[in-house]
């Protein structure tokens, strides 16, 4: 992608260790989240990112009365350079097209979750000073919404600093505390076997603060490397993930999978000839009816249609496919 794209990747990053912090087990799920995640039809365990800022975006109700969808995972809230969240870090919470759009989407019966972070941009994480200062941010935007879930997308710098994942995972467990029932996802990057070392410490600095997370979810591409197919692929980085969440929660492989997801790229990735398909797709969802996975995602909408003749990749799949395409299974995973 262009430099100014957002970017949904993550590098193997420096790791970084707990030491002796003992680890305590939080709670499998909230029956308020649960209830929130597994229901259907229009689940929003199926909610494909849509970049409202960004690759000529389609309106939210085309895609909902082309698709069936009715949740999206509209991105990305940043830093305006304070600990003050905004649309890209620049256009206010409230009273612009963002709102208008997620008016429009509740009122064809859908709803959103809101994601935070992100590759590209100034990030709260950073910019917040403490967890109070930080959940004090998430709050604005789930008051400015009534938002039932929220996703933390902790990618870059944000996710390689010890410091900011610990402040991280504390302010969302004050989210947690004050927004009860409130489904909360945490994205990251991942290798072909699971998390790294980086992303495998994220998930036990939650496991030790007792954060009660619904989904720890991984984005499968940019891999730069692996065998077989990107469905293959991302099969076995879950298969990492759920391990990795099993063993710093204490969890059943039944709870672990259902606090695990995918967030996947539709087509042509970030890598060079790295490429999803829509077959890789399916394969995603006969596994995650399975194990009941906590969300079925990918990125994005904006790409889920085929390339015109000199048309920007960040805003088509860069395959050969009919318009929505991947929308239309992802929109088959009902929790």
């Amino acid at each position: 992608m262009p430099s100014s794209a957002p970017r949904r990747t993550a590098s193997v990053l420096l790791a970084a260790t707990l030491g002796s912090t003992a680890l305590l087990l939080a709670p499998t799920a909230t029956a308020n989240s649960t209830a929130a995640i597994t229901a259907g039809p229009g689940s929003m365990a199926a909610a494909p990112y849509e970049y409202l800022g960004w690759g000529n975006p389609q309106k939210p109700t085309d895609v909902m009365a082309a698709t069936g969808v009715k949740w999206f995972t509209l991105a990305f809230i940043l830093s305006d350079g304070t600990c003050n969240p905004k649309w890209d870090g620049s256009r206010p919470l409230t009273g612009g097209s963002d709102e208008a759009a997620i008016k429009s989407i509740r009122a064809a019966g859908g709803d959103i979750v809101i994601s935070v972070g992100g590759w590209s941009g100034n990030k709260l994480g950073e910019k917040c000073g403490s967890a109070t200062a930080l959940a004090g941010a998430y709050q604005k935007v789930i008051n400015a919404y009534g938002l039932k879930a929220l996703d933390i997308d902790i990618e870059d710098t944000e996710f390689a600093n010890a410091t900011v994942r610990q402040r991280v995972v504390d302010a969302l467990k004050i989210v947690k505390t004050k927004n009860p029932g409130i489904v909360t996802y945490v994205t990251m990057g991942t290798t072909p076997s699971g998390p790294d070392a980086t992303g495998k410490d994220l998930i036990k600095r939650g496991a030790a603060a007792g954060l009660a997370n619904d989904g720890w979810i991984i984005m499968p591409f940019d891999f730069g490397g692996h065998s077989g197919t990107m469905g293959q692929a991302t099969v076995s980085a879950l298969q990492g993930l759920k391990a990795a969440v099993k063993s710093a929660y204490g969890y059943s492989d039944d709870a672990a999978y259902r606090h695990i997801g995918v967030s996947s790229m539709n087509g042509i990735t970030d890598e060079p000839g790295e490429t999803v398909t829509t077959g890789d797709f399916k394969t995603i969802l006969a596994y995650a009816q399975q194990h009941h996975l906590a969300r079925f995602a990918f990125w994005s909408v904006n790409r889920d249609r085929p390339c015109g003749s000199g048309t920007d990749a960040d805003s088509c799949s860069g395959i050969a496919q009919s318009p929505y395409a991947f929308t239309k299974i992802v929109v088959q995973y009902q929790g």
